[in-house]
């Protein structure tokens, strides 16, 4: 079956929205309770920031799957660039499992290294093939980069 390309943006904003939708699964029963009572640092964002924000990161990245996915000339580069953004994606939501559904800090940082760096090397395979589609993913390395080091924090203040 072959899809038009407003189908393909609509499929590539659902699936990261529905990765979205997965990780909260796991993240907001974590929040009043386990999550609550963690040390934070001072530079903690509200916990009302955290869901709007993740919301607009789904929607750009989803916009750069489209970008790439949407090119009629389908290479052996395209391919692997989907197939990472899907990896990544995958485990973006682990990381929501093992950091709020495990409560596990530690393992949350683990998952969160291996995530930022699959999605630095998705920002660079992406924008070699579309320059807007690598750029749109850059706030979402930043974020994942601020959330990292807010991980790290959240496991030192609580060992």
């Amino acid at each position: 079956m072959q899809l038009n390309n407003r189908s393909k943006c609509i499929a590539s904003i659902f699936i990261c929205q529905l990765a979205g939708f997965l990780g909260a699964l796991y993240t907001q029963p974590a929040i009043p309770g386990w999550y609550a009572a963690l040390s934070k640092p001072a530079f903690t964002p509200p916990d009302r920031i955290f869901a709007p924000v993740w919301t607009g990161l789904y929607f750009l990245m989803g916009v750069a799957l489209f970008l790439i996915w949407k090119n009629p000339v389908v290479s052996v580069a395209a391919r692997r660039a989907k197939a990472l953004f899907m990896v990544q994606l995958a485990l973006n939501v682990v990381w929501s499992g093992v950091f709020f559904g495990l409560r596990w800090p530690l393992g949350g940082l683990a998952v969160i290294w291996v995530l930022w760096t699959l999605i630095l090397a998705m920002v660079i395979v992406f924008y070699r093939l579309s320059k807007p589609a690598g750029l749109l993913l850059v706030p979402y390395l930043a974020w994942v980069g601020f959330a990292a080091v807010l991980n790290y924090f959240i496991w030192i203040l609580n060992r």
